[in-house]
């Protein structure tokens, strides 16, 4: 299992923008894909965005799409989610995660990945 380490978060306005990273240390990192989730209390963790580790490709929910940017940095194994144009629905609880080639989920679906952050809140008021 693949440490995540995650910085940045906190509490904005509407329109505002935030930057999470989250940092992976291990040897156990497979280097196909890492991901970020958000949960909200009662509801199911969804998928936000996630991006092949080597080509750098992002992909994202609906929800998200055109305001979110995920990026990376291979040489230290940093994942980056660029959050733009927040909106009060935004507000979650941001988790990231490392895929492992061994799970069976897929890439959106949270059994697709075994390494979890500890998460961070992000709070849009409105």
């Amino acid at each position: 299992q693949v440490q995540l380490v995650q910085t940045g978060g906190g509490s904005v306005q509407t329109g505002d923008s935030l930057r999470l990273s989250c940092a992976a240390s291990g040897q156990n990192f497979d280097g196909l894909a890492m991901g970020w989730f958000r949960q909200i209390p009662g509801r199911e963790r969804e998928f936000v965005a996630t991006i092949a580790w080597t080509l750098g490709s992002g992909y994202y929910a609906d929800s998200v799409k055109d305001r979110f940017m995920i990026t990376r940095d291979t040489a230290t194994t940093t994942m980056y989610l660029q959050m733009n144009n927040l909106k009060p629905e935004d507000t979650a609880v941001y988790y990231c995660a490392a895929k492992s080639l061994m799970m069976s989920g897929g890439l959106a679906e949270t059994n697709g990945y075994d390494s979890w952050g500890p998460g961070t809140q992000v709070t849009v008021s409105s």
